[in-house]
C-alpha cells in the first residue's frame, strides 16, 4: 500500500489542492461572488422555503429538496467531521481551520454549479424517476460518455472502500468500544439494514436521510455548542489562533506554518464538502425542482453546513476545551510517537467529555455511528448509479447489491487502516475527472444562475408595482 500513500500524498500535496482552488476561484468571479453576497437569497430558498411545505409536488418524478439535500448531505456529512476535523488540528495546527473555511468559501460556488449542471443534464431513468450527477452531464454537456463512464468506475470504487469499509469500521469500533458489541454482529445487522433501504430506491433512502440527518445534527451542533460556551472565555483565543496558525510564514509557537495548515485545511474541507468531487450532485439531480438554478441555491447550504457549522463546531470544542496543545502535539506528531487519544474521534470525545463527562463520550459514538450510517446509506447510492452508467445488466447490479452488504461485514471485522490511502486516491481522481468538466461547463452553469436570478427579480418587481398600483 505503499504506492497508493504516496500517490495520495502526491495529488493532494500540490496538483489537486492548485486545481480545486482555480475552479473555485473560477466559479467565484463568474457568479460575482454569489455565495457572499446572495446569502439572503440562498438562504430564503433553502431554509425559508421548509416554512412553506404547500410548495412540494405530489406524485412527482424524484424526491423532495430536503430529501435531496438529507440524501447528499448522509453521504457527505461523515466520520470526517468529527474524526477528520481532530486529525487536521493535530497534524496542520489551529490554522487548518481557517482554510477549511476557504476551501468552503470557494466549494460553494463550485457545488452551486455542479447541482445546477446535474439538474439541467439529468435524465428519466426506467422507473420514471429522475436521475444525474457528473456521468450524465459529461455525456449529455460535453459530449464524453467515456469519460462519464470513467467517473463511474471511480465512483463505484470509492464507495466501496471509504463509503463501505471505513464507515462500517466506524460504526463497529464505536459500538464495541461503548456497549461491547461484537463487530461481527454489528456487520451482519449494519449489512441487512442497509441493503433493506438501498433495495427501495432514492424514495426510501431519501425518506430515510430526512428522518436521521436533521437528527444527528441537533444532536452533535447542540451539544457542541453547549460545549463552546461552558468555556466561552476560551473562543477569542481559538479564533486568534486560528488566524495566526493559518498564515505563519515560517513556524512559530508550536511549529505549525502555512503551508501544513494549507495542505491539510483545503484538503480536509474538501473530503468534509465534497465540492467538486461530484458525487452529491448525483443525489440533487434527483430532486423535483423545474429550475436548476434553484437546485444549485441547495448545493451552496449544503457545503456551508457540512463544513462552516459541522467542522467548526467540532473545530471550537477542541480548540476551547484544554485537550490541545499546540506544542506537544506537533513534537510527538514529528517523532512519529502521537498517541491515538490526540487523534480522531478521541480528540473530539474528550473535548464533549470536559462539559458531559462519560456522557460526552456517548455524544460523540452515537453522532459517530449516526454519521457512518447515513454516509454507508448515501454511497450505497452512489455505488448503485455508478453501476447503471456502466452497464445495464441487472445481473451486475444484483452483483452489486450483494457485494456491498457483504464489504460491510469484512470492514466491521477487519483492519482497514490502508483503506484511509485508497479513499485519498479515489477521491483525489475523481476530483481530477470532474474538475475540468466542470470548467469547461462553467458558462451554462453562469448563465443558468444569471437567467433565474434575473427571473427572480422581475417578479419581485412586478409584484412591487403592482401593490404601488
Amino acid at each position: 500500500m505503499v504506492f497508493f500513500k504516496e500517490l495520495g500524498d502526491f495529488l493532494w500535496g500540490g496538483p489537486l489542492l492548485g486545481a480545486f482552488l482555480v475552479v473555485g476561484l473560477w466559479y467565484s468571479f463568474a457568479t460575482g461572488f454569489f455565495p457572499i453576497f446572495g446569502l439572503p437569497v440562498w438562504w430564503k430558498t433553502t431554509i425559508g422555503s421548509l416554512f412553506r411545505r404547500g410548495k412540494e409536488k405530489k406524485g412527482g418524478r424524484g424526491v423532495t429538496q430536503l430529501q435531496a439535500l438529507s440524501t447528499a448531505l448522509a453521504a457527505t456529512v461523515g466520520t470526517g467531521s468529527i474524526a477528520g476535523v481532530a486529525t487536521a488540528i493535530a497534524y496542520g495546527g489551529p490554522g487548518a481551520v481557517f482554510w477549511m473555511w476557504m476551501s468552503a468559501l470557494l466549494g460553494m460556488a463550485v457545488s452551486c454549479g455542479e447541482k445546477i449542471l446535474a439538474v439541467r443534464h439529468r435524465e428519466k431513468g426506467p422507473d420514471g424517476h429522475w436521475r444525474g450527477g457528473p456521468m450524465e452531464y459529461m455525456k449529455n454537456g460535453l459530449h464524453l460518455p467515456g469519460l462519464g463512464k470513467l467517473f463511474a468506475l471511480l465512483c463505484v470504487a470509492e464507495t466501496l472502500a471509504g463509503g463501505n469499509l471505513a464507515q462500517a469500521n466506524s460504526i463497529a469500533t464505536a459500538l464495541s468500544a461503548a456497549g461491547g458489541a461484537r463487530p461481527l454482529v454489528v456487520g451482519v445487522v449494519l449489512a441487512i439494514i442497509t441493503a433493506i433501504v438501498l433495495a427501495g430506491g432514492i424514495k426510501r433512502i431519501g425518506k430515510l436521510c430526512e428522518l436521521l440527518v436533521p437528527a444527528m445534527a441537533l444532536l452533535f451542533v447542540g451539544a457542541g455548542l453547549a460545549v463552546v460556551a461552558v468555556h466561552w472565555q476560551a473562543v477569542p483565543t481559538a479564533f486568534q489562533q486560528i488566524f495566526t496558525y493559518a498564515f505563519a510564514p515560517r513556524a512559530i509557537a508550536g511549529g505549525y506554518a502555512m503551508g501544513t495548515a494549507l495542505r491539510y485545511g483545503v484538503a480536509r474541507g474538501v473530503f468534509t464538502n465534497e465540492a467538486g468531487i461530484g458525487m452529491s450532485a448525483i443525489a440533487h439531480a434527483c430532486a423535483d425542482v423545474d429550475e436548476p438554478a434553484e437546485q444549485g441555491m441547495w448545493g451552496i447550504f449544503e457545503v456551508f453546513f457540512a463544513t462552516v457549522v459541522i467542522c467548526t463546531v467540532t473545530a471550537l470544542v477542541i480548540l476551547t476545551s484544554g485537550v490541545y496543545d499546540p506544542s506537544q502535539t506537533l513534537a510527538l506528531a514529528e517523532a512519529g510517537t502521537l498517541p491515538q487519544r490526540m487523534l480522531g474521534a478521541p480528540m473530539t470525545a474528550a473535548g464533549f467529555a470536559t462539559l458531559f463527562g462519560e456522557a460526552g463520550e456517548w455524544i460523540v459514538a452515537v453522532s459517530l455511528i449516526l454519521f457512518a450510517f447515513t454516509s454507508l446509506i448515501g454511497s450505497g447510492y452512489y455505488g448503485r448509479r455508478g453501476v447503471e452508467t456502466l452497464t445495464g445488466s441487472q445481473w451486475v447490479m444484483g452483483l452489486y447489491l450483494l457485494v456491498f452488504p457483504a464489504c460491510i461485514i469484512f470492514g466491521a471485522v477487519g483492519d482497514i487502516t490502508a483503506v484511509w490511502q485508497l479513499v485519498d486516491v479515489f477521491n483525489g481522481l475523481l476530483l481530477l475527472v470532474n474538475l475540468p468538466a466542470l470548467l469547461l461547463l462553467s458558462p451554462e452553469a453562469v448563465h443558468l444562475l444569471r437567467t433565474w436570478l434575473e427571473g427572480r427579480r422581475a417578479v419581485r418587481l412586478g409584484r412591487e408595482g403592482s401593490g404601488n398600483d
